[in-house]
């Protein structure tokens, strides 16, 4: 299936840099800046968020009611090719079936990620029960998000749509079908078209690549359906910008948790009040809840992300039934 890159100026020309893959404006490779520090909306998060991920992750001693986050490990439901469906697998992995196509988004399938206990639910759906995977999408390169354990578990001609500058950390693992883009940009596979948008966000795998790539979410587009992926984010002016670009979103899913202590956190994480307005912001009519429930990585309570952010929903006048409030392993379909 073809993979188009489209850019803001459809006079560029076009260039094939493979069997199924064309680039436009003509600059392969492309010309990608040192740093995106440029992009940056708040300074970046200091030493004390790191302390404290550390704290909350590993030796915060009350988790409390982590029994009590809901868990639906049910199989995964098959989608008609016209129609779209999400499956929260925890944390900020769904898998999305759109336009005939299978997608995971930031897929971590791992007991564990660096810095953090192990998670608190299990995998909403067994690996086994995927069926094949035709993409993945992912927002950064945060552990929590880009798990090199789950992606060598992947085909190596899996569809991957990265950040810019996030391909060669692919492509060193031998995936060959990779594309990385700016904030804006598009891509196509078979039906469905991948736009990569800003967040309120950063990128650092190591200590020296501290925004060496770029950061964001994803708007997926069939012809039935429009899917918008947020990643992480905190809550600025971007939002309303996606929204003005692609208008008639269906459903936003957004994170609701990692937000606690705010006066540091709020750089980085919206807060549940925040994900609605969020998700108003970017004309969604549908949130579903995401990054809560699975790994703990600051100080609120575990089940407080989605109370929050049902009490958000409902003191805004919307209807209840449009907040996707998920359990692990929960599906629903897209009227």
């Amino acid at each position: 299936m073809s993979q188009t890159i489209q850019p803001e100026s459809p006079e560029a020309p076009e260039i094939r840099v493979s069997s199924d893959v064309v680039v436009r404006p003509a600059t392969t490779p492309r010309r990608w800046p040192s740093s995106f520090a440029d992009r940056l909306t708040a300074p970046l998060p200091d030493f004390r968020e790191v302390t404290s991920v550390m704290w909350h992750g590993q030796l915060r001693p009350d988790i409390g009611d982590g029994d009590q986050i809901p868990v639906q490990r049910v199989g995964l439901p098959r989608a008609a090719a016209t129609e779209t469906m999400v499956t929260w697998v925890g944390h900020a992995t769904f898998v999305l079936q759109i336009g005939g196509l299978t997608v995971l988004t930031d897929p971590v399938w791992s007991r564990k990620i660096p810095g953090v206990r192990q998670r608190l639910t299990p995998p909403g759906v067994a690996w086994s029960d995927l069926p094949k995977v035709d993409a993945v999408v992912i927002s950064h390169n945060h552990y929590d998000h880009l798990d090199a354990p789950t992606i060598r578990r992947l085909p190596r001609d899996t569809a991957v749509f990265v950040p810019a500058k996030l391909a060669a950390w692919f492509r060193r693992r031998g995936f060959h079908n990779v594309t990385e883009l700016d904030w804006w940009e598009s891509a196509r596979l078979g039906e469905v078209s991948f736009d990569f948008v800003p967040a309120h966000h950063w990128s650092r795998r190591t200590l020296w690549d501290t925004c060496r790539t770029l950061w964001g979410g994803w708007v997926l587009t069939s012809s039935e359906h429009r899917v918008y992926f947020a990643g992480d984010t905190a809550y600025g002016e971007r939002f309303a910008q996606i929204g003005e670009r692609y208008p008639g979103i269906d459903l936003a899913l957004m994170p609701v948790g990692a937000y606690d202590p705010r006066w540091f956190m709020k750089v980085s994480h919206v807060d549940p009040g925040q994900a609605v307005q969020g998700c108003i912001d970017v004309g969604a009519r549908r949130m579903a809840t995401m990054h809560w429930g699975t790994f703990v990585l600051s100080g609120e309570p575990l089940l407080e992300p989605v109370r929050e952010a049902r009490a958000a929903w409902e003191s805004r006048g919307l209807d209840p039934g449009d907040l996707w409030d998920l359990a692990v392993g929960e599906s629903r379909r897209l009227p």
